[in-house]
């Protein structure tokens, strides 16, 4: 049976989650240096490193479990609408999470749906049981998985959302640019696992501060490369280097994506931490 949950934040809360209140989030982050900002053809999302962590792990499972992009985009566009991005502890009854998925509902443990892997392969599981999933409107099938009291709401988030999980899925190259004005100490062990945790089997060589990643394809690379520049304040990334292209830690931007001066092999993808 599909699991269902009553939309999680009532009155004023909810409205701040809606499209006026994400909106508003998204200016407050662009008009400063630190946060992140995803830039797909027209379309450029800010997003603050909060936000940038969640919606990395997000898209980063649907690439682990080989589903197509729009799993992400709906699962993105769903988290916006719930919580913002955040994994909030509190909501509408006992809603919690990402998701803001309901213990009551038989989501799981309160401690189970803040963790976000789990919360979101649980999103997953149901997404992928909705008939005609990939074909159908994205509010409709987020709808049918979430069984919201704003059943069209998820609508104000959906450019936002094909925007995020195109670029964390690798598909669109050199999207997301990041700046930390307290960078945490390089952390490479921690960010190998993070990576290996978020996507599964892969082999990720660590060597002093370096971490050097072989893909199997270009969209992968690109999809780790984004991700570890997505967690860049939680692990001190210094430099994300993908084929031909490189980012570079900036002391007051969020730096851009550049040639490299000493190119990865294809689909190859090394990152350095401080």
């Amino acid at each position: 049976m599909i699991k269902t949950k009553v939309t999680a934040l009532l009155g004023g809360l909810a409205l701040l989650i809606t499209g006026a209140g994400c909106s508003g989030l998204s200016q407050a982050v662009s008009s400063t240096p630190e946060g992140c900002l995803i830039r797909t053809g027209d379309n450029t999302v800010g997003l603050d490193l909060e936000q940038a962590k969640y919606a990395s792990i997000i898209a980063g499972l649907s690439v682990r479990r080989s589903l197509p992009a729009r799993a992400a985009s709906v699962a993105l566009a769903t988290a916006y609408q719930e919580s913002g991005i955040r994994n909030i502890d509190y909501g509408d009854r006992d809603s919690v999470g990402l998701f803001q998925q309901r213990p009551s509902q038989d989501w799981g443990t309160v401690k189970q749906i803040m963790d976000p892997y789990y919360s979101t392969g649980e999103f997953y599981d149901a997404l992928v049981k909705i008939k005609n999933w990939e074909e159908r409107d994205i509010t409709e099938v987020a709808q049918a998985v979430q069984i919201s009291a704003y059943p069209d709401a998820y609508r104000d988030h959906e450019e936002d959302g094909k925007a995020l999980a195109s670029t964390l899925t690798g598909h669109s190259q050199a999207a997301v640019t990041c700046y930390d004005e307290t960078p945490a100490e390089g952390d490479a062990k921690g960010l190998a696992a993070a990576v290996k945790k978020t996507f599964g089997k892969i082999t990720v060589d660590r060597e002093g501060t370096t971490l050097t990643i072989d893909a199997s394809s270009n969209a992968k690379a690109w999809a780790y490369g984004q991700f570890a520049l997505a967690s860049l304040d939680e692990f001190g990334v210094a430099t994300v280097t993908v084929a031909d292209q490189i980012w570079r830690v900036a002391p007051a931007d969020r730096g851009e994506w550049v040639e490299a001066d000493a190119p990865a092999k294809k689909r190859q993808v090394i990152i350095t931490v401080r």
